[in-house]
């Protein structure tokens, strides 16, 4: 167990468990009554009693709110995630790599993915949902920050030599991408610019927290014809809206992406298209805005 978190084997009572995720115990009561989402055991007096499986549950669904989704919906994608995929070991395989802190055996993980699946499914259905339990282990206190920072490192790289081993950019197009100024992760960023790098782009990377007028600067330079600017916080939402309002009036076509513009109100009034979530989902839409606006 981990020094600082609680003893868990005979369960967590609902107010230590709202204290841990900082959700109101009333909360945690309405989701489970209203969507089954946890369901609990019960002590021989009664009370609810939480296990690892159902905290985690509960990170996920009040990461999910959090993200702007109503309780339903989000009731509904966590369910959905409890079901084991049908990539799961290839998940457990990386996760078991990741927590030995062996980055070969990562690297191998992902190539087994792409051979397998194919790139975008790997980056979409293997690569994602296991940075994401890494990411929730090292919450929850499951593993280290080391585990974390391993597993990141090993992906980024592989990412660097999937674009590297990349063809000869074929479209006439140049993309610049970018992660809003407060934005620090660029593993989203790094997935979605090897995805179109393969379909035959040039991907110019700026990287994280890129200034606001950092930005007409580096369109200008590079000629793009189109930008991408992830922002994952919802407290970076802002200052990624008002960098892409600073080439709003520019001819090149704006797109937008990340946990930050989950919501529909956090979409509203954003200058772009928004790509959705999916990375397979949001390269075809970037791929499929930049044909059609050519000129026959």
């Amino acid at each position: 167990m981990v020094e600082g978190e609680p003893e868990t084997s005979g369960g967590l009572s609902i107010q230590t468990v709202s204290k841990m995720l900082n959700v109101p115990a009333p909360t945690i009561r309405s989701w489970e009554r209203r969507y089954g989402v946890p369901t609990t055991t019960r002590s021989v007096g009664g009370h609810r009693r939480y296990l690892p499986p159902e905290l985690q549950l509960l990170r996920q669904m009040r990461d999910e709110v959090a993200r702007g989704r109503r309780a339903a919906e989000a009731a509904a994608i966590v369910k959905a995630s409890a079901v084991p995929s049908q990539h799961q070991p290839l998940i457990d395989g990386f996760l078991e790599a990741a927590h030995g802190l062996e980055p070969e055996q990562v690297v191998a993980c992902l190539d087994s993915a792409a051979e397998t699946l194919g790139l975008d499914s790997a980056l979409d259905d293997v690569l994602l949902p296991a940075m994401r339990q890494v990411g929730q282990w090292w919450e929850s206190g499951q593993c280290d920050v080391a585990h974390e920072h391993l597993a990141t490192e090993a992906v980024r790289g592989w990412l660097h030599r999937m674009t590297h081993e990349s063809p000869t950019p074929w479209q006439p197009e140049t993309l610049l991408l970018t992660c809003g100024p407060r934005d620090l992760h660029t593993l989203g960023l790094d997935c979605i610019a090897t995805m179109l790098s393969r379909r035959g782009w040039r991907c110019r990377m700026l990287g994280a927290r890129t200034p606001a007028r950092a930005l007409p600067v580096a369109l200008q330079a590079s000629g793009a014809e189109a930008v991408i600017l992830v922002s994952h916080l919802a407290v970076g939402r802002r200052s990624a809206v008002d960098a892409l309002r600073t080439i709003e009036q520019s001819p090149a076509l704006l797109f937008y992406a990340g946990n930050a513009f989950f919501s529909r109100q956090s979409r509203a009034g954003v200058p772009g298209i928004y790509l959705g979530e999916t990375l397979t989902g949001g390269a075809a839409t970037v791929s499929e805005a930049l044909i059609a606006q050519r000129k026959p």
